[in-house]
């Protein structure tokens, strides 16, 4: 699987926000959270995501950090 940030690896497993909220026992508004940078999730979090995407955990926590830094970008940019 190649770098992706958080929402291209939910959409890469052809999810909605909604259905990973059910799966995980998240809300849709903390998964937003995490898709747009401005939530980090707990290591229990990252298990789960984990667990759903059938990924190493390290995959999560890395798919984080380039959400995060793809939205700094982005807002360097809108600037």
């Amino acid at each position: 699987m190649k770098e992706m940030s958080f929402k291209e690896m939910r959409l890469y497993k052809n999810m909605t926000q909604e259905k990973l909220a059910e799966l995980s026992g998240y809300s849709k508004d903390y998964i937003s959270m995490l898709e747009r940078g401005e939530r980090n999730p707990s290591d229990k979090a990252k298990a789960i995501f984990a667990k759903i995407f059938d990924v190493p955990i390290v995959q999560i926590f890395l798919a984080i950090q380039r959400t995060k830094s793809t939205t700094s970008e982005n807002n360097i940019k809108d600037k």
